[in-house]
């Protein structure tokens, strides 16, 4: 994963819960003297055990903290450093959802080493859809519960997110989304 999610992740944790804190689950997680560089890719295992790290150190569930921080990104980081693409993406939650893959090749374009997720959009009504989403990491599934949710504020718009079906290799979920 790219530095930026890593630095998300510690930005809602000082903003959260101070830079000691901070400092401790870098320390739990192995991850002593790292400053995160935004656009630089890291190996997906730093996420996974700062999330690991953080969800010891702070009490919480890992699924709660990656639905947590799935809404964080949407409401400031993405917003503070990505506002215009999110503009592009569209401007209301359905329409967004839908050109999430678009998005993400946009970005793409600009960070070579990323292995985005897959959406997809079904059963689309004036008030839900199932959100299909598929991703070669798995365990992110709350993140977009928390993503989605963050949109759903993001425009004004929010909604219930519940996951209805998963695989057995833990890489596409299906998500009934209702506003």
């Amino acid at each position: 994963m790219y530095g930026m999610i890593n630095l998300a992740l510690e930005q809602m944790v000082k903003q959260g819960y101070g830079a000691d804190t901070w400092e401790k689950i870098k320390n739990e997680a192995g991850l002593d003297e790292v400053r995160f560089i935004s656009m630089k890719s890291y190996d997906d295992k730093v996420s996974y055990d700062l999330v690991g790290a953080a969800s010891q150190v702070l009490n919480i569930e890992a699924n709660e903290l990656l639905e947590k921080f799935g809404e964080y990104w949407i409401l400031h980081t993405a917003k503070e450093g990505y506002g215009d693409l999110l503009k592009m993406a569209g401007d209301n939650l359905p329409d967004f959802l839908k050109n999430l893959n678009l998005m993400h090749m946009k970005v793409g374009s600009v960070m070579p080493d990323l292995i985005p997720p897959s959406f997809e959009v079904q059963d689309l009504t004036d008030k839900s859809l199932t959100l299909i989403y598929s991703s070669k990491r798995a365990g992110l599934a709350p993140m977009v519960v928390g993503l989605v949710k963050g949109l759903g504020l993001r425009f004004n718009t929010p909604c219930e997110v519940n996951l209805v079906k998963q695989d057995n290799d833990n890489s596409t979920y299906s998500f009934n989304v209702t506003w």
